[in-house]
């Protein structure tokens, strides 16, 4: 655990979501924790997240992996203009119906950042999914 502050609130990085990337706040996902290159999210559990067989759908656990890892790089770096140059995801099992929780951590920091992701179900129990991802970092 960093003990270090980090550089964005949830409030902070909610307030940026609503300004930068409203797309973002469509599936209403919650901020559970920030903190310096480490987040916390959950997806919500609703019917509208699902696919046939009733399971979560890939394109939704994807994004929440893409936005807990972009929380981590604003927590760490404290720059919001940071965009995804890969994402890698490797889905473990069907996620059952419920809420997806996300937790992500940076294992590097630069100009380009490196960090990982777990996605749990709602009883925290076996991996759903495991997603690598890289960041680039523009100047300001």
């Amino acid at each position: 655990m960093s003990s270090l502050q980090p550089k964005i609130t949830a409030e902070g990085f909610y307030e940026l979501l609503r300004q930068q990337h409203p797309f973002a706040t469509q599936l209403d996902i919650k901020v559970i924790d920030i903190g310096h290159g480490l987040a916390t999210l959950q997806l919500p559990a609703t019917p509208e997240h699902t696919r046939l067989g009733g399971i979560i759908a890939g394109p939704m656990l994807m994004a929440i992996a893409d936005l807990a890892l972009y929380a981590a790089v604003v927590g760490a770096t404290g720059n919001p203009n940071a965009v995804t140059a890969s994402l890698s995801i490797n889905f473990l099992r069907g996620a059952p119906p419920g809420a997806v929780t996300a937790k992500a951590r940076i294992l590097k920091t630069g100009r380009l950042c490196s960090g990982e992701v777990h996605l749990f179900p709602e009883d925290g129990s076996e991996v759903l999914a495991h997603a690598v991802s890289t960041w680039a970092l523009p100047a300001r």
